[in-house]
């Protein structure tokens, strides 16, 4: 035991001696003394394939993932055998010898191009995943149609440094091919539609796996096989085998045998692990009804539903699946495991002419109004029902505080997806703060001062057209703002506007994970409109506030697809890089060419979004990492955030972010990121170039703990505030940090 252990940690030249003497403590017993010399660590030096003919060699050797060689110079594998007579890999060192200094260049490239640098990091012996590497090297091979591969014989010797050579003869064996593929036993669906789903015709090179994986024998969320075809329509005892009927050169007939059995309808539907949340909360978000027939999509999408509550951890949500063939039933037992799910917000911030902002929130996502007045209820709060509250308040002391407060009922009536949602909020800004002084003028922040007053109420319902993804929300907004003694407007320092608007958004979530998600989309259209009030009143624009009923329309639209990219890595199917694809676009328009564009709800582009989060006059905020707040489409940045008459009236975003997880228990997600991102903004149509966009690069962290929600760091740098012969990137770089939410 001692031998093995530390030969999994690569000493594979270690020795164990046994020392035994008689113990003077005790009669008849000894002393045993173990002597461990574990030497050094073993590096692989070089890995040599022999036999392969058909199959190059640097393919087959990125198939050992655990098992990687040491800095070396390779053949090109594009380029015939060297004219230097190299048969096999050069050593560096060798190379340096028989062609000197002058055939490397200062960064270590080679210059000749018969040959490669190629640098490893991990090159240890480790025999475990040495072992798994010669199994994924096979499966290498059967996956490119050599079904009769085989490693014949392999030899490991140690060189004179002590380092390892590892030799891997193989035998490859004949290329197959798929023959004809008949199906046998199938009365519910035709051939054609069955060699449709399977997609795998005559001719294609052989591979067990896809062929498995088509018949979906192996299961997967993504269906799309022949198992999840008849499966989806209660045939849960279906079966089906892939026989060899014929081999003849290099092809191979399959016949498909099937025994589709009865189908099976839901008995009983069970629930266990809720402790808080009510029962009634889960089954509303099931597609397992009692009596209809058994889909494994729907087991699936139910699955997916209650990950997304946030209420439970998603890695242990268990359907228990229990078929009864005797009378073709099947029970369903849900297996939950509850997990925090409110969220506290705790912040500080310096900016904005403010000084020190604090920030306290807190969110209740699986609320019950209805049990607030039992006291036996309170455990701390009442919870189970489903419902969200938040409540938030923000404070600089008398230059700046906001509150706010909001509810969500989900499920509006109780029997369909309908959503009703109410939020207030009010805050009060002052213009009290003396740049000379740095101080907050007490007397002048009680009489010069912008109040806003703002309540909202939306109605969301789940569409079944084009699909149950869907969803159509509308939301009626009313703020009002109260200027006094403070010159905001052009002309304008006292007076009250009155915002009255609707927004429609109708979007669309095939999103599996909100916190890390590994596939699906998000897409939102929206349109917000006032009255058109100038085409009853032609005296707006010549009044003395033009603004006390504003009114414009703005358009939104923003897309965001999730990819995984490559295989899991290591026994986590969870470590797998993600690439994230986001696109957003926003419009503001006005009814009356003689009235300029609206001052409230336009778009603030740059910086995290959480310096002026606050939003004085209504306005979106979209992040740009690696920007300050910019206001003007020319590639200087205006510092001064609070001049409103200059934020946008158009917007272009667009992003791209390779993301990889290195925590995926259900006390916390942590992944890593790097990014590229593109944006800017524009005044009016005039101005508009879609082509000329702000870039940056950067890389970032994200922290999810369910007690405080999603946090977030990122480093950008702007590419376009680099000057010409600029060394470094100070003046190009900022840092910048996100709190519970992800930034537009």
């Amino acid at each position: 035991m001692v031998v093995k252990y530390y030969k999994e940690k690569s000493f594979e030249n270690v020795t164990v001696k046994i020392e035994q003497k008689p113990d003077p403590a005790y009669v008849n017993s000894n002393e045993l003394t173990i002597i461990v010399e574990k030497g050094d660590k073993v590096k692989i030096n070089e890995v040599g394939i022999y036999g392969n003919q058909n199959v190059d060699e640097l393919k087959l050797k990125k198939q050992l993932k655990g098992t990687k060689e040491m800095s070396k110079l390779t053949l090109h594998p594009d380029k015939t055998p060297s004219p230097f007579g190299a048969k096999k890999p050069y050593t560096f060192k060798q190379y340096m010898k028989d062609w000197g200094p002058l055939s490397i260049s200062k960064t270590k490239r080679v210059i000749d191009p018969y040959f490669r640098f190629k640098l490893f990091s991990g090159a240890k012996f480790d025999e475990k995943k040495y072992t798994e590497d010669k199994e994924k090297l096979l499966d290498y091979y059967n996956s490119q149609g050599y079904r009769d591969a085989q490693i014949i014989d392999e030899k490991r010797y140690v060189t004179k440094n002590g380092n390892m050579n590892v030799d891997i003869k193989v035998e490859e064996g004949h290329k197959y091919y798929f023959g004809n593929l008949t199906w046998k036993g199938n009365s519910k669906f035709s051939d054609s539609i069955l060699n449709v789903v399977l997609g795998i015709n005559k001719g294609d090179v052989y591979n067990i796996s896809i062929l498995n994986k088509r018949l979906g024998k192996e299961l997967s969320q993504e269906g799309g096989d022949i198992s999840g075809l008849y499966m989806d329509d209660g045939y849960l005892f279906f079966r089906v085998e892939p026989v060899e009927t014929a081999v003849y050169n290099d092809t191979i007939d399959h016949e498909l045998r099937i025994v589709e059995g009865p189908q099976a309808r839901i008995k009983n539907v069970t629930i266990a692990g809720n402790e808080k949340t009510k029962d009634y909360v889960i089954r509303r978000e099931l597609r397992t009804i009692p009596g209809e027939l058994f889909s494994r999509s729907d087991l699936i999408r139910s699955q997916r539903e209650l990950a997304n509550l946030q209420y439970f951890n998603q890695e242990t949500i268990n359907p228990g699946v229990v078929p009864n063939a005797e009378d073709g039933t099947v029970d369903i037992n849900w297996k939950l495991e509850e997990k925090s799910s409110d969220q506290l917000e705790l912040s500080a911030g310096w900016g904005g002419g403010v000084g020190l902002t604090g920030t306290l929130g807190v969110t209740f996502n699986n609320f019950s109004i209805r049990n607030i007045w039992k006291k036996s209820a309170w455990d701390p709060l009442p919870t189970g029902d489903g419902q969200k509250l938040s409540l938030r308040i923000q404070s600089n002391g008398r230059a700046y505080r906001s509150l706010s407060a909001s509810f969500t009922e989900p499920w509006l009536g109780g029997k369909k997806r309908n959503s009703l949602t109410f939020g207030i909020n009010n805050s009060k800004y002052s213009n009290a703060f003396d740049p000379y002084t740095g101080q907050i003028d007490r007397a002048k922040s009680d009489t010069n001062y912008l109040k806003t007053t703002g309540f909202s109420i939306s109605l969301g319902k789940q569409l079944k057209w084009p699909d149950d993804y869907f969803s159509l929300v509308y939301t009626l907004n009313i703020t009002q703002y109260k200027l006094r003694n403070y010159p905001i407007f052009a002309g304008l320092n006292d007076g009250t506007s009155n915002n009255i608007s609707l927004r429609i958004a109708l979007q669309r979530s095939s999103v599996f994970d909100p916190i890390f998600p590994r596939s699906g989309s998000n897409f939102v259209a929206s349109v917000q409109f006032t009255p058109p009030y100038s085409l009853f009143n032609k005296n707006i624009a010549n009044s003395a506030n033009p603004y006390k009923t504003p009114e414009y329309h703005k358009w939104k639209f923003s897309g965001e697809w999730y990819v995984p990219i490559g295989r899991p890595m290591g026994a986590d199917k969870n470590r797998q890089f993600v690439l994230k694809m986001a696109a957003k676009y926003g419009f503001m328009g006005r009814y009356n060419k003689d009235l300029d564009y609206s001052p409230f709800e336009r778009f603030q582009v740059g910086d995290a979004g959480l310096t002026n989060n606050y939003g004085l006059l209504g306005y979106d905020i979209v992040a740009h990492r690696g920007y300050p707040v910019y206001e003007s489409s020319d590639p200087r940045v205006n510092p001064d955030q609070q001049n409103a008459s200059k934020f946008f009236t158009i917007f272009n975003k667009y992003t791209l972010e390779m993301r990889y997880p290195l925590v995926t228990n259900p006390s916390s997600t942590i992944y890593a990121l790097t990014f590229f991102e593109a944006a800017n903004g524009w005044y009016s149509f005039k101005d508009y170039n879609p082509f000329r966009l702000r870039r940056s690069v950067g890389v970032g962290m994200r922290f999810f703990l369910p007690m405080f929600g999603l946090l977030g760091f990122d480093y950008g740098i702007g590419l376009d505030r680099l000057t010409p012969g600029q060394s470094g990137f100070k003046g190009a770089s900022r840092f910048t940090f996100m709190l519970g939410y992800e930034p537009d």
